[in-house]
C-alpha cells in the first residue's frame, strides 16, 4: 500500500447505505422493511450482470425501477409507495464514518474517486446532497463504457484518466464481487466487510479486511 496514488470507491453499499431508502419507510412497510430491502438490492444487482451477459443495457436507474418493482411485487407492497422509494434512494444516507474518512484523505493529496454503477445524474446528487462533492477528484459512472462491473472496461476508467499503473490503486467495495472483479483486475482491492459476512471464492482474496472506512486510515 506504500506506492497507493489514488483511492477509489464503489458508492452503493460502501460510501452510501443502499437501505437506507427502505428503512426510512420501515413505519408504512413493517418488520419485512429489512427483507425487502436486501431484496431490492440482490434484483438490483442480478438485472445488472444479467443485462451485461445479454447485451441488453439499461441504465441504472432504469435498473433500479425494474427491480423495485419486482420487489414491491414479491413483498406485497402497495404500488402507492413506489415513487417515495424511487425518490429516496437518489438521497440515500452516507455511512456515519464517511464524510470524516474522506476529508482526512484528502488532506493526504490522493487521488479520491468514486467507479459506480450508478448513472453519472444519480451519482452527482447523491455527493451534493450529502456534502461531499468537493472531496471527489473524479465520479466514474459505468455508462461512459455501456457495460455493467465486474467488467474490466469499467476498472480500466480510472487507470486511462490518472496515467497510472493497477496497483497503484486501493479499490473499496462492501461488495465481494466487485473486490474480487477489482483484484483480479490488479487493483489493491479492500474488502469494507460492515456486516459479518463470507467471502465469496471468486479467485481473489482481498489483503486487507475492514468493518468500516475507518480502518483505511491505518493501512493507507
Amino acid at each position: 500500500m506504500k506506492n497507493i496514488k489514488a483511492i477509489i470507491f464503489d458508492a452503493y453499499g460502501t460510501l452510501f447505505d443502499v437501505n437506507s431508502a427502505a428503512e426510512k419507510c420501515k413505519d408504512k412497510i413493517g418488520d419485512k422493511w429489512e427483507g425487502f430491502a436486501n431484496y431490492w438490492r440482490t434484483t438490483q444487482l442480478e438485472y445488472t450482470w444479467l443485462r451485461s451477459l445479454m447485451k441488453r443495457h439499461k441504465d441504472f436507474w432504469q435498473v433500479t425501477e425494474d427491480s423495485l418493482d419486482k420487489s414491491m411485487k414479491a413483498y406485497k407492497i402497495d404500488s402507492s409507495m413506489r415513487n417515495e422509494l424511487l425518490d429516496l434512494y437518489k438521497i440515500l444516507s452516507p455511512f456515519e464514518e464517511v464524510p470524516k474518512v474522506l476529508k482526512l484523505l484528502k488532506e493526504k493529496n490522493f487521488k479520491l474517486a468514486i467507479l459506480s454503477n450508478g448513472t453519472p445524474a444519480l451519482l452527482n446528487q447523491l455527493v451534493k446532497i450529502n456534502n461531499l462533492d468537493n472531496l471527489f477528484d473524479d465520479l466514474f459512472s459505468i455508462e461512459e463504457v455501456g457495460i455493467y462491473k465486474p467488467d474490466s472496461k469499467v476498472y480500466d476508467m480510472p487507470i486511462n484518466k490518472y496515467k497510472i499503473q493497477k496497483n497503484e490503486v486501493a479499490f473499496l467495495s462492501a461488495n465481494t464481487w466487485d473486490v474480487s472483479g477489482g483484484g483480479n483486475y490488479g487493483y489493491n482491492s479492500i474488502w469494507v466487510n460492515r456486516n459479518n459476512n463470507i467471502f465469496d471464492n471468486l479467485d481473489y482474496k482481498p489483503q486487507n479486511e475492514i468493518e468500516n472506512l475507518k480502518k483505511l486510515i491505518d493501512i493507507i
